[in-house]
C-alpha cells in the first residue's frame, strides 16, 4: 500500500496544485471584474459631453484636469460615479459659496447630465458606481436588522430615526427623511462632508440595504403620535421631566392651597 502512494506521489504535485489554484482564482477574479465594468461602462458619448459639462461648470474650482487645487476643492479622480451622483443630484455641487458644509439645495443639472458628468469623472478613476435599483431597494431589505445597523454606525449624528443632528465646526448631519434611498447608499459608499466612508468590508450590501429599509419605515408616522423632533429619548426625557414633572408640581401646589 505504502509502495503504491509512493509511486502516485510527485514532488512536483503541490506546486501544480498551487499554480492551478492560483489560475483558478485569478480566472474568477477576471470574470466578475469584466461583469462589473460591463454593468458600469458609460458611452464614450456620455464621457465626451460629461467632460464639456464639467470644463464649464466644475473646472474653475476642480481644475481642469479635476486634480483639484489646494484650499478650494479636491481631486475627484478615483472617487467615482457614485460620488457625482450624490453630490450633484443632492444639489450640494455646484457649491453656492465657500464653508463647512455643503448644504442640499435645488438640484441644476437634469438626470441626463448628471448621468455624463458621472460618466466622466469615473473614467479618470475607478471608484464606486451608482447602485442598482435591487441594491437599494427597501422592500427587499430587513428593516429590524437595519435598526440595529443604524444605530449601532449612523445613530450618534443622524438621530436615532435619522432626523439628523448638529456637529461641531458649523457641521451638521443632515436629515434623512426625504433623502432617496440611492443618495442613502451612495453617501454610506463615498463618505461625503464629515460622514465616514462604510465600504463593504465595514456594512455589507445587503446590510446597507437594511438601513435603507429601516429609514423608510421610519417615514410613515412615529408611534407614539408627536415625533419630538425625531431625536430619540433625549426629546423624551425632556418632555417627562419638564411637563410631566411641571404637572405633578403645579398639581401639588393646587392640592396644598385648596388644603389651606
Amino acid at each position: 500500500m505504502h509502495a503504491l502512494a509512493r509511486k502516485r506521489y510527485h514532488k512536483a504535485a503541490p506546486l501544480i496544485l498551487v499554480l492551478m489554484l492560483l489560475a483558478l482564482l485569478t480566472g474568477v477574479g477576471a470574470v466578475i471584474t469584466s461583469q462589473s465594468a460591463e454593468a458600469t461602462t458609460a458611452s464614450a458619448s456620455d464621457v465626451e459631453e460629461g467632460q464639456k459639462l464639467f470644463s464649464s461648470n466644475c473646472a474653475t474650482c476642480h481644475g481642469l484636469d479635476a486634480e483639484g487645487q489646494d484650499g478650494v476643492a479636491p481631486s475627484l479622480v478615483g472617487v467615482g460615479a457614485a460620488a457625482v451622483d450624490f453630490q450633484v443630484g443632492t444639489g450640494r455641487m455646484p457649491m453656492q459659496a465657500s464653508g463647512p458644509q455643503a448644504p442640499a439645495k435645488d438640484v441644476v443639472f437634469s438626470e441626463e447630465e448628471i448621468a455624463q458628468l458621472a460618466a466622466y469623472v469615473a473614467s479618470l478613476g475607478s471608484g464606486p458606481s451608482v447602485p442598482t435599483a435591487e441594491q437599494v431597494d427597501p422592500e427587499l431589505g430587513d428593516a429590524a436588522a437595519g435598526m440595529e445597523l443604524f444605530r449601532t454606525n449612523c445613530a450618534m449624528c443622524h438621530g436615532s430615526v435619522g432626523g439628523g443632528g448638529a456637529l461641531t465646526q458649523g457641521k451638521f448631519a443632515p436629515s434623512l427623511m426625504e433623502t432617496t434611498p440611492t443618495h442613502i447608499y451612495e453617501a454610506m459608499l463615498t463618505g461625503p462632508q464629515s460622514m465616514p466612508v462604510f465600504n463593504n468590508a465595514n456594512i455589507t450590501e445587503e446590510g446597507k440595504r437594511d438601513i435603507i429599509a429601516y429609514l423608510v419605515a421610519q417615514r410613515d408616522g412615529s408611534p407614539g403620535g408627536l415625533s419630538l423632533g425625531a431625536i430619540g429619548p433625549v426629546a423624551e426625557g425632556w418632555w417627562a421631566w419638564i411637563v410631566g414633572i411641571g404637572l405633578l408640581i403645579a398639581s401639588t401646589v393646587w392640592i396644598g392651597a385648596r388644603s389651606s
